[in-house]
């Protein structure tokens, strides 16, 4: 095996066929991951495999239901991931959130079992007042209590669902992040991706424990 040394670059040129083969598979293995240069004692080099690069260097994770990455998409409050709040059923997330802006309960039963895209389009149209009513409390719009019912919703989805779960759990310790054209006021996506890693945390110790 020659090895060229280059501004920036190693490079490995196999001499035969069994080298060939062997740095092949190596290649297949290996593409896209992080190398480290060991600090070895003697004259020869060592490079040790930190895996993929997203992950060896903490590379955000975007989380958003029109990513083409299907973890993205289960994770996100689109998705459809039926669960139960407090003895109601949700299609998904969105549709319990949307829900919160129509006072009346035979609405917000109808917008629980629409899916995600369009609950969100209803609510849009509804608007959010100064509160929202819950459980029989009046809650500021775009404040801690507000955001907990989004906390929870979100336990729950991941505590039902599976596939979101592992979905969740495969995004490793990667930060999660929610970047979009327009954020929203009301839960701006640095509190909700905050949500789905404080989830994620408490999911992992849980399989730790395990």
């Amino acid at each position: 095996m020659k090895v060229l040394l280059k501004a920036g670059q190693l490079v490995l040129v196999p001499e035969n066929e069994a080298e060939i083969a062997e740095l092949a598979a190596w290649k297949t293995q290996r593409t896209g991951h992080v190398l480290a240069v060991q600090n070895t004692a003697g004259e020869g080099v060592a490079l040790i495999d930190l895996g993929p690069r997203a992950d060896a260097c903490n590379e955000p994770y975007q989380i958003a239901s029109f990513v083409g990455d299907p973890a993205a998409k289960l994770i996100s409050n689109f998705a459809a991931t039926p669960f139960a709040l407090d003895g109601r059923e949700y299609a998904s997330v969105e549709s319990f959130w949307q829900g919160l802006k129509f006072p009346k309960p035979a609405e917000r039963r109808r917008l629980a079992a629409l899916p995600g895209p369009q609950a969100r389009r209803e609510g849009e149209t509804q608007g959010y007042g100064e509160t929202v009513e819950y459980e029989g409390e009046s809650i500021p719009v775009g404040a801690w209590p507000h955001w907990q019912l989004m906390d929870r919703a979100c336990r729950a989805k991941f505590t039902r669902n599976e596939e979101a779960r592992l979905a969740l759990l495969s995004t490793g310790e990667r930060p999660l992040v929610h970047r979009v054209r327009r954020d929203s006021r009301t839960i701006p996506g640095a509190i909700m991706t905050e949500i789905w890693m404080k989830i994620r945390r408490k999911l992992r110790e849980g399989a730790d424990e395990a």
